[in-house]
């Protein structure tokens, strides 16, 4: 089958279209022929091998640990077979999955357990966006951020792929939501049901002295310092994304006081919440926004594309 692989870190120049073996599901597993991955910065992170302390974690300190990795890990696409243990999935079933396996290919293998089948009343492509960005942003508010309905939350980077899940899902909670992002995305956020949104090209948003009991920031551009301004008292500052080590270090640091806290979060998938956001997929509550699609051979473009910041949505590889 044709893959796109890296065998060093660097920039898109190192993705690869090649062939290489297909692959067999284990018992708990399922094979999806693909129709459509969804690209995320956790992907260009691990292509880059950058911050540096992800390569201990996972990658390998000087190259890739695999002789040939995969990148990719939301996959929607076509059951082709299913493991011995699988009863739920047959073959032809249309399916979204998380695979840990990297799915920037012509089939992938995916845990039972992260597989859901495709909603009705959406595509294959659009339910490619949902599992990565769908449940960052599902925890931020939700768990790390315990959002409450009434309560008024800041979600800087409101049309990003993790912050247009967030507006919708912030909505669906029942919060007040006031989104950050350039001047050309104005009208998508608030097509999503913003009830404010912020132009950050041509305002702070600290100017107006509005204050939050949640500020989502998915771009990792606000100073603990700033976050912390933006806070009621009890207030909570969840950061999405970053931009150096040094934040990560002083969000460690400085992050926590007794009148407010600013932390780091960390989405883990499990299943019941992959069915939450199918649920809300079919009461019409959540839409995927998809900004462009490449065909598989071109996944070097669009990573290249997406390390730019400026996707509206999601960036779609199609296959």
């Amino acid at each position: 089958m044709k893959a796109i692989v890296y065998e060093k870190y660097g920039g898109p120049e190192v993705l690869q279209l090649k062939e290489i073996e297909k692959p067999i599901p284990k018992e708990n597993e399922v094979l999806i022929k693909v129709k459509a991955v969804s690209i995320n910065p956790y992907e260009w992170h691990f292509m880059r091998g950058k911050p540096w302390f992800m390569r201990l974690s996972a990658s390998g300190l000087f190259k890739p640990k695999n002789k040939i990795r995969i990148l990719g890990n939301d996959v929607a696409g076509y059951v082709e077979a299913v493991g011995s243990a699988v009863k739920e999935f047959k073959s032809g079933d249309e399916v979204w999955a998380e695979s840990d396996f990297g799915s920037l290919a012509e089939y992938v293998c995916a845990s039972a357990n992260k597989t859901i089948s495709k909603p009705n009343n959406c595509t294959l492509e659009e339910a490619a966006c949902l599992p990565i960005a769908g449940i960052t942003a599902l925890q931020s508010l939700r768990d790390d951020g315990q959002l409450k309905a009434g309560q008024e939350v800041l979600i800087n980077g409101a049309s990003g792929g993790v912050g247009t899940f967030a507006v919708q899902i912030a909505k669906a909670l029942g919060a007040q939501v006031t989104g950050v992002c350039s001047g050309r995305n104005l009208d998508l956020v608030r097509s999503l049901g913003a009830n404010r949104v912020i132009d950050y090209t041509k305002e702070k948003v600290t100017q107006n002295g509005q204050t939050y009991d949640l500020v989502v920031d998915n771009v990792g551009n606000l100073s603990v310092k700033t976050c912390k301004r933006l806070l009621k008292p009890g207030g909570l500052g969840v950061i999405v994304g970053y931009q150096s080590v040094p934040h990560l270090i002083a969000v460690g640091l400085r992050g926590k006081t007794q009148h407010s806290k600013v932390a780091y979060m960390s989405a883990k998938t499990t299943r019941e919440d992959l069915l939450f956001l199918k649920q809300l997929i079919e009461e019409g509550k959540l839409q995927p926004i998809i900004d462009r699609k490449y065909p598989l051979e071109k996944t070097a473009e669009a990573m290249a594309y997406l390390e730019g910041g400026h996707a509206p949505g999601k960036v779609i590889i199609t296959v």
